[in-house]
C-alpha cells in the first residue's frame, strides 16, 4: 500500500503537464547480431528483454532487425523468441561485419520502422555500430547498460511529464554507482546492453510474425571498405556460454589459478562446458587476462553453477554473476560478503578444497545441471 507521502508525490507529479515528443514513434526495435552463420546469443537476450519492456508501452510491437548473408534464415528463430516483426536485410557481401553498410542498413530500417526505443548488443561490433547509428539519427545513446525499465519521468524544472520514458541503467563512478539515464526528447531512445545480463525467452514454436525483406538505399561509398581476410583463432574465452564457471580472486596467486585451470580442464574432460573466471582484482594484479573477468567492468554471466573461490564479494563482482542459478563460495573468511549470495558455502582454505574437487571430477564425478 502506498504511503501518504508517496500518494502526495504522485499527485504533484500528475499535476505537471504531460508532454509527448514521440511524433509517431512507437514500439521497440532490436538489432539481432549474427556471427557469420549464426545468431549471437545476446541477440535473443535483448529480444527477450524487449518483449518484457513492451508490456509497459501503448504499442507493444517488437521488431528485430537482422543483417547478413542469408539473413532470412534467422527470422523464424527471432519470432519464436519474442519478435512480432523481423526486418531482414540480406546481402551476399555481408557475411562478415562491415561498418558502413551495416550503419546504412540499420539507419534506413529505423527511419522506416520509427521505434520509440532501439536496443543494441554491447558486443565489440555493437560498440562500433550503435554510436554511429545514433550520430546519423541525431539521437542519444546510453552505452553498456545492465538494467532497463520504462516508466513515468517528471522534469519539474521544464514543467514536463513523460509517461513512457526509457530508463537506462549503467555502472558509473568507477563502478561504485548505478546511474539511470533518461532522455525522452529524441527518438528512438537508444541503448547498448551488455551480453549476458538478460535471459532469453524459451522459444515458442506457435508464435507467428511478419517478415519484411528490407532493401536499404545503398550508395557506392557504403562499400569502400573491403574484407580481405578473416582470421579466427586463439584461445577465446566464452564465459557467457559456459554451464560451469570456476572463478578465483587475487589472493589465490598464480599457483591458485593454475589449480583452478586444472579443475576446469577436468570438468571439460567429462564433457561439461566450463570456463575459468576471475575477479577484477585478480586481473589488475596480472594473474590472468581481462577476457576472464566477471563483474561490472568485465562480463556478466548466468551459468548453471558459479564457483567463487577466494572472492570476497564486492558489489562490482556480484553485479556480474548474481543471476547464476547456483553459487558455490569457498573462502577462508567466514564474514566474506560472497556468502550472502551463495547457495552453498565452504569456509576453508581453497588449497584444502580444490584438490579434492579435482580428484572427484577426474574420477568421473559430473555436476548436476538444471538444463
Amino acid at each position: 500500500m502506498s504511503t501518504d507521502r508517496e500518494k502526495a508525490k504522485l499527485e504533484r507529479d500528475m499535476a505537471v503537464p504531460e508532454v509527448d515528443l514521440r511524433d509517431g514513434a512507437s514500439g521497440i526495435a532490436t538489432w539481432a547480431q549474427t556471427d557469420g552463420e549464426n545468431l549471437h546469443p545476446a541477440a535473443l537476450e535483448i529480444l527477450g528483454e524487449a518483449r518484457r519492456l513492451s508490456e509497459k508501452l501503448e504499442d507493444k510491437t517488437v521488431t528485430s532487425i537482422v543483417i547478413g548473408k542469408d539473413a532470412e534464415k534467422h527470422a523464424q528463430t527471432l519470432i519464436e523468441h519474442g519478435a512480432d516483426r523481423v526486418y531482414v536485410i540480406s546481402d551476399d557481401r555481408l557475411l562478415e561485419y562491415r561498418t558502413l553498410p551495416y550503419v546504412r542498413a540499420i539507419v534506413d530500417a529505423i527511419r522506416e520502422i520509427k521505434p520509440e526505443i532501439m536496443i543494441y548488443t554491447a558486443s565489440a561490433i555493437g560498440r562500433d555500430l550503435a554510436p554511429r547509428c545514433a550520430a546519423r539519427l541525431h539521437v542519444g545513446l546510453s552505452a553498456d547498460c545492465t538494467q532497463l525499465d520504462i516508466g513515468m519521468y517528471v522534469n519539474r524544472k521544464k514543467g514536463q511529464r513523460f509517461m513512457h520514458a526509457f530508463k537506462m541503467m549503467r555502472p558509473s563512478f568507477g563502478e561504485s554507482k548505478l546511474a539511470t539515464i533518461i532522455g525522452p526528447w529524441n527518438y528512438p531512445q537508444s541503448s547498448t546492453v551488455r551480453p549476458g545480463v538478460f535471459a532469453k525467452l524459451q522459444p515458442d514454436s506457435s508464435r507467428t510474425g511478419e517478415v519484411v525483406k528490407f532493401e536499404p538505399k545503398w550508395v557506392e561509398e557504403d562499400w569502400i571498405q573491403e574484407v580481405v581476410e578473416v582470421q579466427k583463432g586463439g584461445s577465446r574465452v566464452e564465459l557467457e556460454k559456459a554451464d560451469i564457471i570456476i572463478s578465483g580472486g587475487k589472493d589465490l596467486g598464480r599457483e591458485g589459478f593454475e589449480m583452478l585451470q586444472e579443475l576446469v580442464d577436468a570438468i571439460r574432460a567429462n564433457g561439461q562446458v566450463a570456463e575459468l573466471g576471475a575477479s577484477r582484482a585478480a586481473v589488475n594484479a596480472g594473474l590472468i587476462s581481462s577476457d576472464h573477468q566477471v563483474g561490472q567492468t568485465g562480463k556478466t554471466v548466468r551459468p548453471e553453477i558459479y564457483f567463487a573461490i577466494g572472492i570476497s564479494g564486492a558489489v562490482q563482482h556480484l553485479m556480474g554473476m548474481q543471476n547464476s542459478k547456483k553459487v558455490v563460495a569457498i573462502n577462508i573468511d567466514p564474514n566474506a560478503k560472497i556468502f550472502q549470495v551463495a547457495d552453498y558455502g565452504i569456509v576453508d582454505d581453497y588449497k584444502n578444497v580444490v584438490p579434492e574437487l579435482i580428484k572427484q571430477v577426474k574420477n568421473g564425478f559430473t555436476f548436476e545441471l538444471d538444463k
